[in-house]
């Protein structure tokens, strides 16, 4: 029986050959944006392609055991795209394990490039096999029994462990969103707010607004300077995919100047493993599967959702959560809070869509469109947080 590796982008695409790549690339350079989205580049020997690398943003790509000019490999790294060698070894525990701390992901990120840390090393691993080929039955259940276990830790910690006595607020919104602007300092007063309010923070683990409202419920027991100093700090890096390792080393220092005992959840995959996760959530539940990732998260948020400008993934989360709502009984309806009025109505039009879907049903008047962080704090607060399930 065939295999499908179940954790590529369906829509990747595996280039395997220099033929292939000048193809792309070529029908790439004709769009006004010269784009790599979701290249995975083969062992494809690309040292006479400085020219055309230098060319495209690779963001997006990732390029296992190629092979490049001296100035090469560079120029993709600059563009953003990460350049890996494969390597042999599982990179991962399969075994019982807790969640990830940021420690655990990033290990060795002070002396060394994102490139060797050991949650790019997990992301190359689990691109190695495009959908044309078959896996091992060791490969297969090696990737299973770890989305298992982190399952099972995530479980445990909001039951038993760091969550067990705050209901968490699932909070979404656009990875690229950049620090240094106006909506990533409101994205962290959210944070900081719903944690001196007694919810727990629970995001997509990512960067963008997801690594601001976890650096929010770091930094909540900071005064106003303090978060300032903060924001600027961050600032000086603010882009997670083109400068992951300054990116990373810049949240290392702000944390490193404001240590904090406030705890937060983040819930990242390597589905879309070019966004580095973020280093605030203090516990990191990562999946190799994204709809197991995405399932969990929207679960364990009995408290409340709140999103945050986005686009198509904070749209789907959007009505995968509405969803829920939708078919629940009236004990198992949270609340969904939309923040920013031109934003969801107008630049994505989600909200007329999810009112209609809301009318006449339990879910009409726990669902709220505001334009500040603090009315969705409010509202949240105006609502009974949900009783978790028993366990058994």
């Amino acid at each position: 029986m065939s295999q499908v590796w179940p954790y590529l982008p369906a829509r990747a695409v595996n280039i395997t050959s220099l033929a292939e790549f000048d193809r792309l690339a070529a029908e790439a350079l004709g769009f006004q944006r010269s784009r790599g989205r979701s290249w995975r580049v083969h062992r494809v020997d690309l040292r006479g392609r400085d020219t055309v690398l230098a060319a495209l943003d690779l963001a997006e790509a990732l390029f296992i055991d190629c092979q490049f000019s001296e100035a090469g490999r560079a120029l993709v790294q600059g563009t953003g795209g990460l350049c890996m060698d494969s390597g042999e070894q599982l990179p991962f525990r399969t075994s019982d394990r807790g969640l990830y701390t940021p420690e655990e992901l990033y290990e060795g990120i002070s002396t060394q490039t994102y490139e060797h840390v050991p949650d790019a090393r997990i992301y190359t691993y689990s691109q190695q096999h495009g959908p044309r080929q078959l896996l091992s039955d060791d490969q297969a259940m090696a990737s299973t029994l770890h989305d298992h276990h982190v399952g099972q830790a995530l479980i445990s910690e909001v039951y038993d462990g760091a969550f067990k006595d705050t209901p968490i607020i699932g909070v979404m919104g656009g990875h690229a969103l950049s620090r240094g602007t106006e909506q990533y300092a409101q994205a962290l007063d959210l944070g900081a707010r719903l944690t001196r309010a007694g919810y727990a923070v629970a995001t997509g683990g990512g960067p963008g607004a997801m690594e601001a409202a976890n650096a929010g419920a770091w930094l909540a027991d900071r005064g106003r300077e303090e978060i300032s100093t903060a924001l600027q700090m961050l600032a000086a890096e603010p882009d997670a995919i083109h400068r992951r390792t300054g990116w990373a080393r810049t949240a290392l220092a702000v944390k490193a100047r404001f240590p904090s005992e406030r705890t937060s959840l983040g819930v990242p995959t390597w589905f879309f493993g070019h966004e580095p996760p973020n280093l605030f959530a203090t516990h990191i539940a990562k999946f190799f599967a994204n709809a197991t990732r995405e399932a969990l998260l929207l679960e364990q948020s009995n408290g409340g959702i709140v999103v945050l400008p986005g686009s198509a993934g904070t749209v789907q989360e959007i009505f995968q959560d509405a969803c829920e709502n939708y078919y629940a009984t009236g004990a198992r309806v949270v609340p969904l809070v939309l923040v920013g009025r031109e934003h969801w109505t107008r630049t994505l039009p989600a909200w007329q869509l999810l009112k209609a879907l809301a009318a006449e049903q339990i879910m009409e008047d726990k669902i709220a469109l505001v334009d500040s962080v603090a009315e969705a704090v409010e509202f949240i607060g105006g609502m009974q947080s949900l009783r978790r399930r028993t366990r058994f």
